[in-house]
């Protein structure tokens, strides 16, 4: 196997053993999602895939983004340091790829670049379709949505700038504020 084969199954292996999607993601999710459910949309994952049910008990970050959106670059130093602060005990966060421009964003070996790139340590579903983002009504980049520990919708912050109120929220929620 020459090396460009190589570099090609272990880029591509992860997101094909996780990219089964369980008969009950077929259907769209109804708009205005308040819950989990619609992770299982995801057209497959980088990383471990998540369910709504394995994250039950946890506090949960949804942040939907695209790897080259500016706004998006500038939340995740933010991000990066909530997951160091709270991942081991009380929160996870996934984000959600939805593409801007899907002629090149949504293809693998891309997204597998990206994500090596920006060192991005949890999980990445892949939403190409769009599916999680109209389930969940998203209208920009970047949009983070957090649960509380039962997998309710607790606040949407849309855009940068943010940083306080998302860090105030996933505090509160994370019963540390």
């Amino acid at each position: 196997m020459n090396r460009r084969a190589l570099l090609s199954a272990l880029l591509t292996a992860p997101v094909l053993a996780s990219a089964a999607v369980d008969a009950a993601s077929a259907a769209e999710a109804p708009a205005g999602a308040t819950g989990l459910e619609p992770l299982a949309l995801a057209n497959g994952w980088l990383g471990e895939r998540r369910t709504a049910a394995g994250l039950r008990g946890r506090v949960v970050l949804v942040d939907v983004f695209t790897f080259e959106c500016i706004n998006c670059v500038r939340v995740t130093p933010n991000l990066e340091r909530l997951y160091r602060r709270y991942a081991r005990t009380d929160l996870e966060i996934v984000a959600v790829h939805t593409p801007e421009v899907p002629s090149y964003q949504s293809r693998l070996a891309y997204l597998a670049r990206q994500r090596r790139a920006a060192a991005l340590p949890w999980p990445i579903a892949i939403d190409n379709a769009a599916r999680i983002w109209r389930a969940y009504d998203v209208a920009a980049w970047p949009t983070q949505l957090l649960f509380d520990r039962r997998g309710r919708l607790q606040a949407t912050i849309v855009g940068d700038g943010d940083d306080g109120r998302v860090n105030d929220a996933v505090g509160r929620l994370a019963g540390r504020a």
